[in-house]
C-alpha cells in the first residue's frame, strides 16, 4: 500500500495510490461522503500517529471503493512530500556503505559506530519539485540517493529484534548536499539543510509491502546516466541497528524520518568531481518503492 499527500483543486489531502499507480483515493473525503463524517486527521503525521487503527481504516475504505468512483486520476493531482513538514529534523545516517566511506576518504573512514547528522524540516520538498541551485552560496551541490524509514509508533530503548515493528513504512530521499559549505563549516548541518535540499517521495510504502528493507536495489541517475547502483544489503549498519542506536535515551515518535545512507557514486567521489548543474535531472529508484525525480533550477 502506497500512502501519499496530494493536492487537487479542492485542497491538500492524505490518500492512497491505486494498485496501478494511475489514480489516488482521497481517504477522508471518501469516508465523509459514505458516512457523513470521518475520524481521519488531515495530515500524514497525525494519520500515522493513529497506529494500526489508521491502516485498518484504509483497508476498510479501499475495500469499499472497488468500483473506483472515489479515485482521482494522477493528471488531476499534484503529489507532495508524503510528510509535508516533519515535526523534527530528519535523522541521516552517514557513511553507511563501505564503498561510499572509501570514496569520501579511505578505508580508515569506514565507521565503527552509527554516524548521524540531521537536515532541517524546511529543506523538504516533494517529487518533481525543483531543487534551488543556490548559486549565491554554493557551487558544489551533490546528490545522495537514500532509502528512508518512517517511524510508526513511539518508542525508546527499542531492541534490535523489535525495531521493524516500530516502522510505518519506507520512502526515498535525495540528500542534496552543498559540499563546499560542508567543508567550510566542518560539520554537516548547514551544507545539508539549504531550502529544497531534501526531496522526498513520491509516497510512503507501508511496511507490510516490503519483505526485507535491508535487501533492496537502489539506483541514482543524473540526466539518465547511472551514477549510483547498489543494494541495501551492503549497509554497514542495518535498519534494526540504526533504530536501536537512535532510541537509546532518545524517544522516536510517529512520523520521524531516518535516511539510511547513500551508496558510492556521489559527485564528489569522481575525479574530478561531478557536481550538479542548473537543469540537471536526478532520479532515484528503489526496488519495491518507486522513483523520486527532481530537477535543479536554472
Amino acid at each position: 500500500m502506497k500512502f501519499v499527500t496530494a493536492q487537487d483543486h479542492i485542497g491538500t489531502f492524505v490518500g492512497v495510490m491505486h494498485q496501478d499507480d494511475t489514480k489516488v483515493l482521497p481517504l477522508k473525503r471518501m469516508e465523509k461522503t459514505l458516512k457523513g463524517t470521518s475520524s481521519l486527521p488531515d495530515t500524514m503525521i497525525d494519520c500515522i500517529s493513529m497506529g494500526e487503527a489508521f491502516y485498518n481504516k484504509v483497508v476498510e475504505l479501499t475495500n469499499l471503493s472497488k468500483n473506483e468512483e472515489f479515485y482521482i486520476p494522477n493528471d488531476d493531482v499534484k503529489l507532495l512530500a508524503p510528510i509535508l513538514r516533519p515535526a523534527k529534523n530528519i535523522f541521516c545516517v552517514g557513511k553507511n556503505y563501505a564503498e561510499h566511506a572509501i570514496e569520501m576518504g579511505s578505508a580508515d573512514d569506514i565507521p565503527e559506530h552509527v554516524m548521524v547528522f540531521t537536515k532541517a524540516p524546511t529543506a523538504v520538498i516533494g517529487p518533481n519539485e525543483q531543487i534551488l541551485n543556490h548559486a549565491e552560496v554554493t557551487n558544489q551541490l551533490d546528490y545522495e540517493g537514500e532509502l528512508a524509514v518512517i517511524i510508526g509508533k513511539r518508542g525508546i530503548g527499542i531492541k534490535r529484534e523489535e525495531a521493524l515493528d516500530f516502522v510505518f513504512g519506507y520512502t526515498i530521499i535525495n540528500d542534496i548536499t552543498a559540499r563546499d559549505l560542508q567543508s567550510k563549516h566542518k560539520q554537516f548541518f548547514i551544507g545539508k539543510s539549504l531550502d529544497t535540499t531534501c526531496p522526498m517521495g513520491p509516497w510512503i510504502v507501508h511496511t507490510s509491502s516490503i519483505k526485507n528493507p535491508n535487501q533492496l536495489n537502489i539506483e541514482t541517475r543524473v540526466n539518465k546516466e547511472v551514477r549510483q547502483q547498489s543494494n541495501t544489503e551492503h549497509f554497514i549498519f542495518p535498519i534494526e541497528e540504526v533504530i536501536e542506536v537512535l532510541s537509546k535515551g532518545m524517544t522516536l515518535e510517529p512520523g520521524d524520518i531516518i535516511a539510511t545512507g547513500t551508496p558510492a557514486g556521489v559527485g564528489k567521489g569522481f575525479k574530478p568531481p561531478r557536481f550538479l548543474n542548473a537543469g540537471d535531472l536526478i532520479e532515484i529508484e528503489i526496488e519495491s518503492i518507486g522513483t523520486l525525480s527532481n530537477q535543479i533550477s536554472k
